[in-house]
This record gives structure tokens, sequence and C-alpha cells, in this order.
């Protein structure tokens, strides 16, 4: 009978220690937390702005934490072309930048941008 409870014993620590691992997930970090870092790394291009810009990007975040911008398009009705000048600043910003609180491996995220051009 004993040898039976220290065989009981012994399985159940084994099994506890299975479950037990520590992962490397990131916290569930609020979109709007996340949101706001990303806006916050803009601040006004140094370069004259042409026209008036209603944009989405949809970016996600590497293994390192850094953020990788998929895509740049316009969602105005006109569906109008992005300059190069005004893509560039965008990658240039955010493009394989860290924040503080990353999100997950993989997971998309969309950031509408206004860019407009200046009153002179």
């Amino acid at each position: 009978m004993k040898k039976f409870n220290l065989l009981a014993l012994a399985l159940t620590i084994g099994t506890m220690s299975l479950f037990a691992t520590t992962t490397n997930e990131v916290p569930d970090i609020p979109v709007k937390v996340i949101e706001n870092q990303v806006s916050d790394l803009f601040n006004t291009p140094n370069f004259n702005v042409e026209k008036d810009y209603n944009l989405k990007i949809i970016f996600t975040f590497n293994s390192e934490g850094e953020i990788v911008v998929h895509r740049v398009y316009s969602i105005d009705k006109d569906n109008i072309k992005i300059d190069k000048e005004v893509l560039d600043y965008i990658y240039k910003t955010i493009d394989h930048k860290m924040i503080q609180y990353p999100a997950e491996l993989n997971r998309a995220f969309t950031l509408p941008l206004k860019i407009k051009r200046a009153n002179l």
C-alpha cells in the first residue's frame, strides 16, 4: 500500500510539472493603447504635403516586438494615389520601431492616419 501511495504521488507531481511550464505570451493589451502608442511616433512631416490624405495603415508586430507595416492605402472616395514622399515618411516613422507594449505576434492592426497640407 505504501508503494502505491508513493507511485501515485510521483505520478501526480510529474503530471503537474507538465502543465506548469511558463510561456512567453504577450499580455492582452487593449487595441486603443497600441494605436495611441503608434500614433505618438508620428510628428509633423518635414516636407511640403501637396494635398490632404485620409489613410489606413495595416501593421503587425514581429517576434522582436517591432512594428511591421504591411500596407498603406487611401480611404478617400477618390482613392487618391499616395505620393512616394508620404509613403516614405510613414515607413521611416513606424516601420521596425518599438513601442512600450507591443501586441502578440502577427496580429493585424489598422491605424487611421490623416495628413493635412499646411495652409500657408
